[in-house]
């Protein structure tokens, strides 16, 4: 059975969501720039052979519509090229990378482009809370409760199916990072303190030199040059953070320092058969050894990793302690370190570079933004196994395991 391997991976500076870097760039634009040099560094491959082109897409409607899988490949050149747009929230584009990892395990094709992008800033007006006019009325008592807890008023969050109730399928995020500091107990300082470590690991990173190997600089249409991103922040302190008020709840735990902003960007991965790659004389980054997906209740969705996590290591046959680095997506602090503390994951494998808190979270990039930044690292740190996994909106937790091979 054929090995999938990962050869090249590119992705674009993070911004800042309607005031940042990348608010000017269309997100087909912004995906075909990080598309085209992700197939830059493999020079040896025939564009012919490339099967399909998919790109994730959290909120995939304005200008992300139309298939902008599709659109990219058109943009590109490559009418040959087949393209689709897939959504699963913030694991987009780690789902677009588990379906090239199916296929070629399958024997349906060699060689295939996952991508992954977000322009929040250029959402279409109304898209940002899910576009209210579609919801499901069904779910109108669940919004209710919801409503009366983001005011205060609620009694601590519990398992709404253990009354016979429906949970909130529409929750936002954030009520669900205050729902998992009610069930789990975490406090607002601990919270705080890895809101800090995320922003403080991400400065080391950057006078280290790591963040500048793993971005590639975007163009705008003005010409200019982003080679940045625009969340880390110098000097960040517990004391500073610990002022600041909470966002979603008057008597809530999350605050603009422990959790992550709304941002912009986009990531590619190109990945083939390691029989392709070797045809090539091409010397893979790494192999994917295994994927995993799961279902939680809606309304704690910040815990899905800890389950996704388990059935990735599984079905690769390994354990928490065979892992050398870890990347969990820090869309909360809470839910970040809460499903690091429940896997029993060591905090020194855990985001030693800074997470999503620093370095911003755009929905559908995520996931391949993650898998270049564990790839990167494990090179960094001389190590050889490592896990992305990630909490997903409407309930759902993802992970994949990967060997480092160069």
């Amino acid at each position: 059975m054929p090995e999938a391997v990962i050869v090249s991976t590119a992705r674009s500076p993070i911004g800042r969501a309607v005031k940042g870097s990348l608010k000017d760039m269309r997100p087909d634009d912004l995906t075909a720039q990080m598309v085209r040099a992700a197939l830059d560094k493999v020079p040896a491959l025939d564009e012919a052979d490339i099967v399909d082109l998919m790109v994730g897409c959290g909120q995939p409607a304005g200008e992300s519509g139309y298939n902008i899988g599709r659109n990219v490949s058109v943009l590109l050149g490559m009418d040959h090229v087949p393209g689709t747009t897939v959504n699963r929230y913030c694991s987009s584009s780690l789902q677009t990378t588990r379906m090239a990892f199916h296929a070629i395990k399958a024997g349906e094709g060699d060689v295939f482009i996952s991508a992954g992008v977000e322009t929040v800033s250029r959402f279409a007006q109304g898209m940002a809370d899910g576009s209210p006019n579609t919801k499901n009325p069904i779910f109108d008592d669940a919004l209710a409760r919801t409503e009366e807890r983001a005011a205060g008023g609620a009694e601590a969050w519990h398992d709404p199916r253990e009354d016979g109730r429906i949970p909130d399928a529409y929750i936002a995020m954030g009520q669900t990072a205050e729902n998992v500091q009610q069930l789990i107990g975490m406090s607002r300082e601990e919270q705080d303190e890895f809101g800090v470590r995320s922003q403080n690991l991400a400065e080391k990173a950057i006078a280290d030199g790591f963040w500048a190997k793993d971005i590639t600089p975007v163009t705008l249409p003005d010409g200019s040059v982003v080679d940045s991103d625009d969340g880390p922040r110098a000097g960040v302190t517990i004391e500073a953070v610990s002022q600041l008020k909470p966002v979603f709840r008057p008597d809530g735990t999350v605050t603009a320092g422990n959790c992550c902003p709304l941002n912009d960007g986009a990531a590619a991965v190109v990945i083939m058969s390691d029989k392709k790659a070797e045809e090539l004389g091409l010397t893979p980054l790494a192999r994917v050894v295994s994927t995993g997906v799961t279902g939680i209740s809606p309304e704690i969705m910040g815990l899905g990793p800890i389950e996704a996590t388990k059935q990735a290591l599984k079905h690769a046959g390994m354990s928490i302690d065979d892992i050398d680095l870890f990347e969990i997506n820090e869309a909360f602090a809470v839910q970040a370190l809460g499903s690091a503390q429940a896997l029993g994951i060591p905090i020194d494998k855990l985001n030693v570079n800074g997470g999503a808190i620093a370095v911003g979270h755009p929905f559908g990039m995520t996931g391949a933004r993650i898998t270049s930044t564990l790839i990167n690292s494990l090179q960094h740190h001389d190590k050889q196994f490592g896990v992305e996994t990630m909490c997903v909106g409407g309930g759902q937790g993802m992970a994949m395991v990967l060997e480092r091979l160069s």
